[in-house]
């Protein structure tokens, strides 16, 4: 998984997996779904991204822990 914050176009990225966009969907205004040959989710875009999301710019990530 990639995810990437792009200040000029403020625009922030998840990419899920390394794959051709075969189809795009503006789910929700400013929010795109990208999908492949198969429709598989493969990416996630936020548009105008700053006034969508805390602090864009900033990551944190965390894996929940196995059950025991």
């Amino acid at each position: 998984m990639k995810v990437i914050y792009d200040r000029e176009t403020d625009t922030l990225t998840t990419i899920f997996a390394e794959t051709s966009v075969v189809e795009s969907d503006e789910d929700k205004p400013g929010i795109i779904l990208d999908y492949d040959a198969a429709g598989n989710l493969v990416s996630l875009e936020i548009l105008d991204a700053s006034r969508r999301v805390t602090t864009p710019s900033r990551i944190d990530y965390q894996v929940a822990p196995l059950p025991a």
